[in-house]
């Protein structure tokens, strides 16, 4: 059994950033060590994917539980499918919008799907609409009595007043622009399949994870570092290091039921864009610059009911935050894939 390790001050490379993040808890190293036979992550290759299958991997081991991950994706990038392998996950090239793809798969108790598209859909809605709903109905035929974890989004959620600390699981949707609407035709499909076999699903409604090479904090910090004027219209938003996300988006195995349970998976408490680009001018030592006024409203999310059955998360996002500065300030490699987070229309 492991325990979590260590906090660092700073993260000095990819290699140290790579490793906290797919160092399990000690939580989930005693969660895997019940899994039996192996454990499917479909859509593995993208931003999270990899290290979640990596992390899932590294706790089976630790567990000594008779499983293994399968890592499923498109892989477009083979550096993913190689990164994955040489950490002991065995991966599949499969294309989810190909039900007969999907037959390359092994039979499984538990998948975890992280598929879904959100940029480009203003270019695209058709495509984003394909793959939000028909690849998870493949999905869902393929494994139709298996347990699930599906990957949604906070953006299912309507704009709600900053003062509220944002929507519950039990409050109505209320999507904004045709991405947020096929994230809710997701869920759909997902009740409508978990309702038709009694599949079990837990639904998580993730607000924004970051890794210090993309999120609304690498943003931010860019912004600074940069000089840019940073426009607080879109005033509060909600942040989880990824690793911890991971980490209770793999536990959830535990909660899935039918039909499906939602899950909001975010920071516990609001933070204001303003504060957290002055705390980044301080720590680079950059002037910063505010253009607009914060709105009344803001796309939040409230885990509260996360913090009640998993406590809170294990990485602070003070902790986030200083390490992003030191991150982005020392040149460290990004993604170059922005959140958007301040888009308030509901175009991306």
């Amino acid at each position: 059994m492991c325990d979590f390790p260590v906090l660092p001050d700073q993260i000095a490379d990819e290699d140290q950033l790579d490793d906290l993040l797919t160092t399990p808890s000690a939580e989930l190293v005693s969660f895997c060590a019940r899994l039996q036979g192996p454990l499917v992550v479909i859509g593995a290759g993208g931003k999270m994917g990899p290290s979640l299958a990596v992390r899932a991997q590294r706790a089976i081991d630790q567990s000594g539980a008779e499983s293994h991950v399968v890592a499923a994706s498109r892989f477009s990038d083979p550096a993913a499918a190689r990164w994955l392998k040489e950490r002991g996950v065995q991966t599949v090239p499969v294309d989810v919008l190909q039900r007969r793809s999907l037959d390359a798969l092994p039979d499984a108790l538990n998948v975890i799907y992280l598929v879904g598209t959100k940029f480009g859909t203003g270019q695209n809605p058709s495509h984003t609409w394909a793959l939000n709903t028909l690849a998870p109905s493949h999905v869902l035929q393929r494994y139709p009595h298996s347990t699930f974890v599906a990957l949604s989004t906070g953006n299912v959620y309507p704009f709600t007043a900053v003062e509220s600390g944002g929507p519950v699981e039990s409050d109505p949707l209320g999507p904004v622009g045709e991405y947020a609407n096929a994230a809710v035709g997701r869920e759909r499909i997902f009740d409508y399949f978990s309702r038709q076999f009694g599949t079990a699903v837990a639904l998580i409604r993730l607000n924004y994870a970051t890794d210090l090479r993309y999120g609304v904090l690498t943003d931010l910090a860019c912004k600074v570092a940069a000089g840019e004027p940073i426009d607080v219209t879109q005033g509060y938003f909600n942040s989880i290091w990824q690793g911890d996300a991971n980490d209770l988006i793999i536990r959830s195995l535990d909660l899935a039921q039918s039909p499906p349970l939602p899950l909001n998976l975010t920071s516990p408490t609001t933070l204001s864009v303003r504060s957290v680009a002055e705390t980044f001018g301080e720590l680079m030592q950059r002037p910063v610059q505010f253009i607009g006024q914060e709105a009344e409203t803001a796309l939040l999310s409230n885990a509260a009911e996360c913090r009640r059955r998993f406590g809170p998360p294990a990485t602070p996002i003070e902790t986030v935050i200083r390490w992003t500065a030191s991150w982005v300030g020392n040149q460290g490699r990004l993604l170059n894939k922005p959140t958007h987070f301040e888009v308030r229309d509901g175009v991306f």
